[in-house]
């Protein structure tokens, strides 16, 4: 299946490993060329050239939190390739914890990341990639923001994430609402256990790691975890151009974990 995406142009942050990086590859094989993002010169360079490096993807350091990230890296993203067609935000998780042990520093810190900055770097892709809606549905913007199966139902001992991602997912909502005039996309992703260092370093707080997983696995459908390449590939595709006419909706990646439709 073509879907659409040779030169086109996406800015992924949070991609120097994970999801945000098995999306970029998914977007790079396709024809894509990508901007990616992650807090550390080495670590962006590094997932840069396991892309191919130039001409069709280069990586910038940069943090989510701070004010001025999304301006900088939607204008580099333009400087580069000439265009923007999308973004997806993708940031780390915050660090686990309970409500009642969660004070407040860490609650503005998670919001910082999580939730501003997700929307700064929204606002700042929409603004960059203008008004399509005279394109045709070929050339429409997409913005792409990686949630959690915390949007649904909280998870264990992730305060931050099951307080924030929910309202993260209903903004993205009101924003479908509000671009799909200008002929910019707006969908979300649910990740559940993905077979990622974040989703081990979780289930390693449980004291036995093996256990953790075998308890998890039990209660999906399919009987296992997800690879970053599975979800890659359906993030590239709602990214993509053959997904014209989804928007304001949150998929999940779950393998039949969550219960509710």
């Amino acid at each position: 299946m073509d879907l659409g995406l040779r030169d086109r142009v996406y800015l992924v942050t949070g991609a120097t490993r994970g999801l945000g990086l098995a999306t970029a590859r998914a977007l790079v094989d396709d024809g894509a060329r990508v901007v990616v993002t992650g807090r550390g010169e080495e670590s962006v360079a590094k997932a840069a050239a396991e892309l191919g490096g130039a001409p069709n993807a280069i990586g910038i350091a940069a943090d989510n939190a701070d004010s001025g990230t999304a301006e900088r890296l939607v204008a580099a993203t333009v400087s580069r390739f000439g265009r923007i067609d999308g973004v997806l935000v993708s940031v780390g998780g915050p660090p686990a914890g309970t409500v009642m042990g969660t004070d407040d520093d860490q609650w503005r810190d998670g919001f910082e990341s999580v939730f501003l900055g997700a929307v700064r770097l929204a606002r700042a892709a929409a603004n960059a990639m203008g008004d399509r809606s005279a394109q045709g549905s070929a050339d429409e913007g997409v913005i792409g923001f990686v949630l959690s199966m915390s949007v649904r139902q909280p998870i264990g001992g992730l305060a931050v994430s099951n307080g924030l991602r929910p309202g993260l997912a209903m903004a993205a909502k009101a924003l479908a609402d509000e671009l799909g005039p200008r002929g910019i996309r707006v969908v979300g992703l649910l990740p559940a256990r993905i077979d990622t260092d974040r989703v081990r370093e979780l289930d390693a707080l449980s004291g036995d790691a093996a256990a953790a997983r075998a308890r998890q696995e039990q209660s999906i459908p399919l009987g296992r975890y997800g690879t970053p390449e599975e979800f890659g590939r359906v993030a590239a595709f709602l990214l993509s151009p053959a997904a014209s006419y989804v928007t304001g909706t949150m998929v999940p990646l779950d393998g039949g974990a969550l219960r509710g439709l």
